[in-house]
């Protein structure tokens, strides 16, 4: 897969601020049929203290059928701190590497982290889709921002997720009286398509196929490299 290079990787703090002001202006939310869709990514970083390296994994699905097409993993050194807010900037350079050896043209990446559902409208899931140009959305285990209604109890039912009065995203039940997720759009999505996808990605698990396999897969990566 074709990556952009948005900008240098070698920023400080103000400098990746700056660029997350100016690129989340060019992120656009809009429909997308499912049906367009006929192969589906996930994406997902291990970290290995040990050997101070980030490990990217990325997992190629077809869609609706989620059929196994495609691993790839990647590693590389961290050149940026881990900052809340910030992911990114730490993690898109590897995940970059890892895109970029995919043969398979996917139609939609779903990141382990946020779209818009970020302090500046900017997330992994962003950064990522606007560097494709395609798709993306963020699939999150956990809030970085936003406030919610109580969510109900089954699967399918979310709540609106708001930040100063804006959507940025959904709290979505993926599994009946499982914690729910945070589903955000990353870019070339909207709420809604954003919430489809997801739920079209489920299995008997609570994360999204794709990135459920991305993780397990830069998972094992890292342990073969830290024992290797």
């Amino acid at each position: 897969m074709k990556v952009k290079h948005l900008h240098p990787w070698n920023l400080d703090y103000e400098q990746a601020r700056s660029v997350q002001d100016r690129l989340s202006r060019r992120v656009l939310l809009r429909p997308i049929s499912l049906r367009s869709i006929e192969f589906v990514a996930g994406a997902d970083v291990a970290v290995s203290r040990r050997l101070d390296l980030l490990v990217a994994s990325v997992v190629v699905m077809s869609f609706p059928g989620l059929g196994l097409v495609e691993t790839r993993t990647a590693a590389l050194r961290p050149a940026f701190p881990y900052v809340p807010g910030f992911l990114s900037f730490r993690e898109l350079p590897v995940l970059s590497l890892c895109l970029e050896s995919v043969h398979t043209p996917f139609q939609l990446l779903i990141c382990d982290g946020q779209g818009i559902a970020h302090p500046r409208h900017f997330g992994l899931a962003s950064h990522a889709g606007l560097a494709l140009g395609a798709p993306s959305v963020g699939c999150a285990k956990s809030r970085l921002v936003g406030e919610h209604d109580e969510v109900g109890r089954q699967r399918g039912d979310y709540a609106k997720l708001t930040l100063k009065g804006q959507r940025v995203g959904s709290v979505l039940r993926t599994r009946d009286g499982v914690k729910p997720v945070y589903v955000s759009p990353g870019h070339l999505i909207d709420h809604a398509g954003s919430r489809r996808i997801t739920l079209a990605c489920l299995t008997r698990y609570r994360l999204p196929e794709p990135t459920r396999l991305a993780h397990i897969a830069a998972g094992k990566a890292k342990r073969s490299m830290e024992t290797g």
